[in-house]
């Protein structure tokens, strides 16, 4: 094969497949060979579904992967950001460079934007093979002393960095980070490092709370299941003396939430602990549609804000996190899969196992 891929053509139906080397359509283009490729929940998503708001088409299936690094294999003729050899994270996207959202700096939320292993029309394929295409300004080097496993990292801190930017966290801030998988660690790191001086993370699995603590050195609180959000909530600010009394007051001492879980009870019980004035960012992605308390987000005058991906500037401060030693993602690196196994990639993180799962790129 010269270009196997893992092509997935619905639920629980995925094959190794030659898709042909991509060839670099614009002078801008590079072909990145990849050498490891992230799992995170879309894609498990997409194994046990066969997609997500849009389904893969079954005649055509979809290349699958979006989280990638890998090194420089062939550059277009106009390239002068990266050379052949490079070592590079992956930021799995193509703007259409035109429209508002784009000049505006805000190129994330592009109406045209193509993702890697996107179902279309038109279809865009994934990096879960031997080689893929990209522009030059979409790959960003790293240096030698971050592994090219580290390199994967590079994406969920990525939105991790947005969720932060979004939040406006300052220092002196006490933050609720709520659900403690990979993008909900690394929202609790960045926030350190824009100067919160309190963080707490939020779970229902105290082993992974477990976890959270030895990684980040932050306190946690486990929620119970069987409560209603208010009263996790009442119990979280008394655990911690972030309760506030007063006339009419709701919420306690937390300035800023960041919601990692994308569950209903979650979004409620963030709201609730929020101190008037307070600042809201949903991250996680659950339910297309849920009930959240809007006469409390009202009468705190909350500012509210959703999170889609990561945008100007979030890859590069990564990068920088990384290399700087500011951000450890080592540690959340819980296995290494063979390429042909990808689909064992992802029953494990779909049963919950480790934080976060690789698939190591095809071997030459």
């Amino acid at each position: 094969m010269q270009n196997p891929s893992i092509v997935l053509y619905a639920a629980y139906n995925a094959k190794l497949e030659d898709k042909g080397i991509p060839e670099l359509i614009d002078s801008h283009d590079v072909l990145v060979r990849i050498i490891y490729v992230g799992v995170c929940g879309s894609d498990v998503h997409f194994w046990k579904h066969g997609g997500i708001s849009k389904m893969v088409d079954p005649s055509t299936g979809i290349v699958m992967g979006h989280e990638a690094s890998g090194t420089i294999a062939s550059i277009g003729s106009s390239v002068t950001q990266v050379a052949v050899g490079d070592r590079v994270a992956i930021e799995p996207c193509a703007p259409c460079r035109f429209c508002g959202a784009c000049k505006n700096g805000t190129y994330n939320l592009c109406r045209q934007m193509r993702f890697a292993a996107a179902p279309g029309p038109p279809d865009t394929q994934g990096t879960l093979s031997k080689y893929f295409r990209i522009a030059e300004d979409f790959v960003y080097k790293v240096d030698d002393g971050i592994s090219l496993e580290e390199a994967v990292l590079v994406e969920p801190l990525s939105v991790a960095v947005h969720a932060v930017k979004l939040a406006d966290v300052r220092p002196g801030e006490t933050v609720v980070v709520m659900g403690s998988g990979t993008i909900g660690l690394l929202v609790g790191a960045v926030a350190r490092q824009f100067g919160a001086h309190r963080i707490i993370l939020v779970d229902i699995l105290e082993k992974k709370l477990d976890f959270a603590r030895g990684y980040l050195g932050v306190e946690t609180f486990c929620a119970d299941m069987k409560s209603t959000p208010e009263d996790d909530a009442e119990k979280l600010l008394k655990k911690f003396g972030l309760e506030e009394f007063g006339i009419d007051t709701v919420g306690g001492k937390v300035d800023t939430v960041i919601e990692a879980s994308g569950v209903a009870s979650s979004i409620n019980m963030g709201i609730h602990l929020l101190r008037p004035g307070g600042k809201y960012v949903q991250t996680g992605v659950g339910k297309a549609k849920i009930e959240f308390p809007i006469v409390a987000l009202s009468n705190k005058e909350l500012m509210f804000r959703g999170c889609f991906r990561y945008g100007a500037g979030d890859y590069e401060l990564a990068v920088k996190l990384i290399t700087k030693g500011l951000v450890e993602v080592k540690p959340l690196i819980s296995s290494v899969t063979p390429f042909e196994d990808a689909t064992k990639a992802w029953d494990k993180t779909s049963r919950g196992e480790g934080i976060k799962n690789l698939i190591e790129g095809v071997k030459d």
